[in-house]
C-alpha cells in the first residue's frame, strides 16, 4: 500500500534533480536567461519538464517497484498459494472492469503489505508481501488485493502523475525565479549570464519546494486510500476489508511493520507528521468502512 506513492515521489524528485544537472551541462539554463528573467519562456520550460519528470516516473514505476522490493512476477504458479493469488487477482480485476489482468508478484518481507503500480489500467502490477500471505487469512488477503485493484481501476497512478506534474511545474518555476534574484542581488552577479549562486539556489530550492509539494501529493494519497477501501468493499463487502485493517493494527501493535508505524498507518498522528502520511490512520479507515455498511 505504502510503497507505491513513496517510490513514485522519490523517483520523481530524483528525475527532476538529474534533469537540472543535465540542463546545466547542456547550457539550456543559460540560454533561457540569456537576456534576463524571461517569465514566458520559463513558464513553458517548467510545464514541459515538470510534467516530463512526472511521466518519466510513471513509466518507470513498475521497474522501480520491482527493483526496490525484489518482487518476483509469477509467470507460472508453482505453489497453491501462488495459484490462489493469481486467480484472486484475475477474478477481482475482471469484477472491477480492468481491460487486462495486472501482473502478479510476491516479495519477501515480514511486514503485511501490498501495492499496485503501473502506467495504466492495462499495464499494471499487483505485488503482495510474504508477510501478508502468512499473517492474513485468505478473506482478509483478498480484501487487500481488492483494495489494490481498486487503485488501478480508479486510475490513481495516472491522477497522481497529473497532480505531481502540476506541483513539479510550480517547483521548477519558483526555484528558478528565486534563484535568479538571489544570484543577482545576494551573490551580486553583474555578468549577463547566470552565476554559481543561481545553480546552487535552484538545486536547494528544488529539494525544499519538492518536500512541500510532497505534502500535497500525500494529502491526495490519503483521500484515494478511502476510495480504494470503498472499492474493496464494493467488490467483496466491507467486513473483509475491516478485518484486514484490524489485522494490520494488531501487527503494528506488536511492533512488526516499522514501515506502517513510521507513516502513521496504524495509529492516529497529528500535526506536522500527519502532513507527510501517505495513508490515513487505520481507525479512520475502519470508521469510514463501518459507515458504508450502515
Amino acid at each position: 500500500m505504502l510503497k507505491r506513492v513513496l517510490l513514485f515521489v522519490a523517483t520523481n524528485i530524483a528525475v527532476i534533480l538529474v534533469l537540472t544537472v543535465v540542463l546545466k551541462l547542456l547550457g539550456v539554463e543559460g540560454y533561457l536567461h540569456r537576456y534576463g528573467l524571461n517569465i514566458q519562456a520559463l513558464a513553458i520550460f517548467a510545464v514541459v519538464f515538470g510534467f516530463g519528470g512526472s511521466f518519466i516516473s510513471l513509466m518507470l514505476s513498475k521497474f522501480m517497484a520491482r527493483m526496490a522490493t525484489g518482487a518476483q512476477v509469477i509467470q507460472q504458479p508453482s505453489t497453491q498459494t501462488e495459484a490462489w493469488l493469481v486467480s484472486a487477482v484475475s477474478r477481482l480485476a475482471a469484477d472491477a472492469g480492468l481491460p487486462k489482468t495486472p501482473e502478479v508478484a510476491i516479495y519477501e518481507s515480514p511486514d503485511p503489505n501490498a501495492f499496485a503500480t503501473g502506467p495504466s489500467r492495462s499495464n499494471a502490477l499487483v505485488a503482495v508481501s510474504s508477510g501478508l500471505l502468512r499473517s492474513m487469512n485468505r478473506e482478509e488477503a483478498e480484501a487487500v488485493i481488492g483494495h489494490e485493484i481498486s487503485h488501478i481501476a480508479n486510475g490513481d497512478m495516472v491522477t497522481l502523475t497529473l497532480i505531481q506534474g502540476v506541483v513539479n511545474t510550480f517547483v521548477i518555476f519558483f526555484a528558478r525565479v528565486v534563484g535568479f534574484f538571489i544570484d543577482k542581488y545576494v551573490f551580486r552577479n553583474t555578468e549577463r549570464g547566470l552565476g554559481m549562486g543561481y545553480f546552487l539556489t535552484v538545486m536547494v530550492l528544488e529539494v525544499f519546494f519538492g518536500i512541500l509539494a510532497t505534502m500535497i501529493v500525500m494529502a491526495f494519497s490519503r483521500w484515494r486510500e478511502f476510495r480504494a477501501d470503498a472499492g474493496s468493499a464494493h467488490l467483496l463487502g466491507a467486513r473483509p476489508m475491516i478485518g484486514a485493517l484490524r489485522r494490520l493494527a494488531e501487527h503494528s501493535g506488536q511492533g512488526l511493520p516499522k514501515e506502517l508505524n513510521a507513516f502513521g498507518i496504524a495509529g492516529g498522528q497529528s500535526g506536522l507528521v500527519r502532513l507527510f502520511m501517505s495513508h490515513p490512520p487505520i481507525s479512520e479507515r475502519i470508521a469510514a468502512l463501518e459507515r458504508l455498511g450502515h
